[in-house]
């Protein structure tokens, strides 16, 4: 039998292990399921006679060598920076590897030594970055083949909860790990280029600069700008694009009431709260607020955000209970945005009969003998339960089958590598559709940022 060793047996495992499951007798697999938990490995098995559960500390040199060693691909669902001392095992025992996750300086520094021994270091093969590569390529080749240029390429993609378990006057629950919500944005200005001029936006205008966006059957967005939208130009082969725009997907009106916490300042990872752990909902909340002798923590709130009590903004807040002052934080040494997580956690958390769905949109503009055109193209794909998640399907359906594609040969590039080619993205492409995730493409007139210009 064919040895699959997949390292990390988390939410996002869940979809990938159910596939290769499945496909265990015909593709005649045996799946070695690792995790630093024996139970929550032995979990993901489900019985299965081709599966084995097994505790794995990858800290653990001797056995994390060992098991790469008898596996003819290596899965890896780590965080990121835990991907490094697998990928040189592999190097050592000539293993192919597969990851969700970005490329790291230090992983890209195998690409030769990966190439040497014939190896194939498949990464951001997830959602996104994943399916958003795969997607976006097959547009932008589609469209060089008929002669076209492309000029604008805006790509957008966020993780929320399906329609019917929308039950917040945000419009949004947690469905992914909580913490990357808090901090997103942090760490530089937002970075893109509009019709050939670099823009930039700095933290704490980020939630005021949106896009907007309608997707049939499931009603408007809106976008804010990822950190470094230009990291993928060349890769796409877009360094003459006029615009180049990537962004993260939330319900209408979320950016808005997401900018209190970030103005208040209770975003911030980089101090400690003082007594922490003793302190109350209530007592974190006025932390950020001037002293007045007379004033309630609710005025201050009003004022400082400049919102009114019959402004959405502060039911919103209202519902986050943050204003409690029965209900302790717990914490010890914790920072803002720690203390932030946790809040949100009480009213953001799925329900076990709640659902997630994961919307994608991207829109390309392009000339083509001589008039400009855009296709635009969109993705919704909700989940199946608290197991079987949108974001478990997006994230680990696309590693499982890059995985059987490598290991039947019909990927044969060599090296460390995004799916951006041909003989990754038409197969994983095609095959998604059988589990719901499918792209709907559209010609559309194109307007780019001036229409009147356009039309005139």
């Amino acid at each position: 039998m064919r040895n699959i060793l997949i390292i990390g047996a988390g939410r996002s495992a869940s979809s990938l292990i159910q596939y290769l499951l499945k496909k265990s007798n015909q593709e005649n697999l045996h799946l070695t399921i690792a995790d630093l938990s024996l139970e929550l490995a032995q979990r993901k098995t489900n019985n299965h006679k081709n599966a084995t559960a097994i505790a794995l500390d990858i800290f653990d040199e001797n056995q994390r060598k060992t098991e790469i060693q008898k596996a003819d691909i290596i899965i890896s669902m780590l965080p990121a920076h835990l991907h490094i001392e697998i990928a040189r095992d592999c190097i050592v025992y000539k293993k192919h590897m597969v990851t969700a996750s970005y490329v790291s300086d230090a992983m890209q520094e195998l690409d030769a030594a990966a190439k040497e021994n014939n190896l194939i270091f498949m990464n951001e093969i997830g959602l996104d970055p994943g399916i958003d590569h795969m997607s976006a390529m097959k547009v932008i080749d589609e469209i060089r083949e008929k002669g076209g240029k492309v000029i604008l390429f805006e790509s957008f993609c966020g993780g929320l909860v399906a329609p019917e378990s929308d039950t917040n006057l945000w419009n949004y629950k947690f469905t992914w790990a909580p913490r990357n919500l808090v901090l997103a944005g942090q760490g530089g200005a937002a970075k893109f280029i509009q019709e050939g001029t670099y823009k930039y936006i700095p933290y704490h205008k980020l939630f005021r600069r949106t896009e907007f966006m309608e997707v049939e059957g499931y009603g408007r967005f809106e976008g804010y700008a990822n950190r470094d939208s230009l990291k993928y130009r060349s890769v796409y082969g877009l360094d003459n694009a006029l615009t180049l725009y990537r962004g993260t997907i939330r319900r209408v009106g979320f950016s808005r009431a997401w900018n209190m916490f970030v103005q208040l300042g209770m975003t911030d990872d980089t101090y400690v709260i003082d007594n922490s752990e003793t302190i109350s909902y209530r007592e974190f909340t006025n932390l950020f607020l001037p002293y007045h002798p007379t004033d309630s923590v609710e005025i201050k709130l009003r004022l400082s955000l400049g919102i009114e009590q019959d402004d959405i903004m502060w039911d919103k807040l209202l519902e986050l209970d943050i204003l409690n002052p029965n209900k302790i934080v717990g914490l010890k040494n914790a920072s803002p945005a720690q203390i932030l997580e946790k809040i949100l956690s009480d009213s953001w958390t799925l329900q076990p009969n709640d659902k997630d769905m994961i919307v994608m949109y991207h829109k390309f503009g392009y000339e083509i003998n001589g008039s400009k055109k855009q296709i635009d193209s969109k993705m919704v794909c909700i989940g199946d339960d608290q197991t079987y998640t949108a974001m478990a399907k997006t994230v680990g359906l696309p590693v499982a089958m890059a995985t059987l594609q490598i290991l039947n040969g019909n990927i044969t590039t060599t090296g460390v590598q995004l799916p951006i080619n041909k003989e990754v993205y038409l197969p994983i492409l095609k095959e998604l559709e059988e589990y719901g995730v499918i792209f709907h493409e559209k010609e559309m007139p194109y307007l780019g940022y001036n229409p009147d210009k356009i039309r005139g």
